[in-house]
């Protein structure tokens, strides 16, 4: 008899076999406690592919001891609906598990909503998408939200041991190296299913007793640099789209962009993005900057594949921008010096001021006077941190202004000044 995939034969029937996800599963977790008080509410989960968000729906239904029925929101109709709702009237309670609830068209909800409603069945929705942008709210209103996480490298390495030794699984008849198993865990990136399929391609073609990390790349076709995620290539990648941005060529940006976005790490892409934003484009197009952090906040939003979309659009608005360090520089340079020369701050510019004369003291109310006013310490008043460029429009306007600005004579002598300007 021909077996089911791997992936499926290790599905957790139970909440207890579920890998990861403590604050659902744990002992004291969310599902864990409404199985202990047998407590049913309608629930959507949401996280990446392969995180186990329909795995948990199914094992919670099962640790309930409840009559479940699985349907999908894009390949159900309404007559498949229809059905399961009168199915649940001989099944009391009753849960519609509910894939890509996201999904679910008008219709299919005005069926639902008062079965939800008056709690004749639960619904256990899942969805890779981010339910308070993406699921009705009419639908949201009636659940609760549970986030289930990409699992780590260590649970996905946990599930691949337990898959190769398990009666379900390889039962032990074919063994991996620890490394082997890591690194399979490494490429999934969080997810199992991805995981497990691997494993099993390798048993298969194997031909070994034993699966070493020379087998895995063997089989595995992807590049090298994604089989290094913690390692020198990962890091050069990251260098490099840096370095093309700042230089302006905006092919060789996308180029590792790509190599990144492969890998899935969205989360070194974000921070290298937003520290070359501010770094290297600056001053020089700072709407630029705007628009990159607005980027990557709906990269984070979609997930890949489609966050690939607006990191791509943020990488060519980079690469094309004009380019200032002015801000950056100016800042550590004013770093260098504060850690040379830690010196106390001018007693009129204290919080506050200790035996010092009202007349002396700063004018809250005068803002004709703020830039006639001393602020560094004496021993540094001529310092200057800030050294313009003039990279684009904006950046002129403001050394323009910073031109007039150092042209105003600026004194200690608040007294005097306030005297003067009446």
């Amino acid at each position: 008899m021909m077996l089911a995939p791997l992936a499926f034969r290790m599905r957790p029937k139970t909440l207890d076999e579920v890998i990861g996800q403590t604050d659902l599963v744990g002992a004291n977790g969310f599902l864990t406690n409404c199985v202990k008080n047998q407590t049913l509410v309608s629930i959507i989960f949401y996280g990446p592919p392969g995180a186990g968000k329909t795995t948990i729906a199914e094992a919670f239904a099962s640790s309930m001891g409840v009559h479940f029925i699985k349907l999908n929101a894009v390949t159900s109709g309404k007559k498949e609906i229809e059905a399961a709702i009168e199915e649940a009237k001989f099944f009391h309670p009753t849960i519609v598990i509910l894939d890509e609830v996201h999904r679910l068209n008008k219709d299919k909800q005005d069926l639902l909503l008062p079965y939800i409603e008056d709690g004749s069945i639960y619904m256990l929705g899942a969805t890779t998408a981010n339910p308070y942008i993406a699921i009705n709210p009419a639908i949201r209103s009636r659940c609760h939200l549970l986030e289930v996480k990409a699992l780590s490298q260590e649970d996905v390495a946990l599930g691949l041991k337990r898959a190769s030794e398990s009666p379900q699984g390889l039962n032990g008849k074919v063994k991996f190296t620890p490394e082997a198993l890591a690194l399979i865990a490494k490429l999934a990136g969080g997810d199992l299913r991805f995981a497990l399929n691997y494993v099993e391609v390798s048993a298969l073609t194997g031909n070994k007793k034993e699966i070493t990390v020379d087998d895995v790349k063997a089989i595995v076709r992807v590049p090298n640099y994604l089989m290094d995620k913690d390692e020198s290539e990962h890091y050069d990648s990251v260098s490099a789209l840096q370095k093309s941005i700042r230089g302006s060529d905006v092919d060789a940006a996308l180029y590792y962009l790509a190599r990144l976005c492969i890998a899935g790490d969205l989360e070194s892409i974000e921070r290298r993005l937003l520290v070359t934003a501010y770094e290297d484009i600056g001053l020089a197009n700072p709407n630029a900057v705007q628009r990159t952090a607005l980027a990557l906040e709906s990269a984070r939003k979609v997930g890949f594949p489609e966050a690939v979309i607006p990191l791509g659009f943020a990488v060519c608005d980079l690469a094309l921008s004009p380019k200032s360090k002015a801000s950056c520089n100016a800042v550590h340079a004013a770093m260098d010096l504060a850690a040379e020369k830690p010196l106390d701050v001018l007693d009129y510019l204290k919080l506050t001021p200790v035996s010092i004369a009202l007349e002396d003291r700063y004018p809250y109310d005068r803002p004709d006077l703020w830039d006639k006013i001393q602020y560094l310490p004496e021993m540094i008043k001529e310092m200057r941190f800030y050294e313009p460029s003039g990279s684009g429009a904006y950046e002129r306007q403001l050394n323009d202004n910073y031109a007039r600005l150092k042209k105003i004579p600026r004194t200690r002598n608040l007294r005097e000044l306030k005297k003067k300007a009446r």
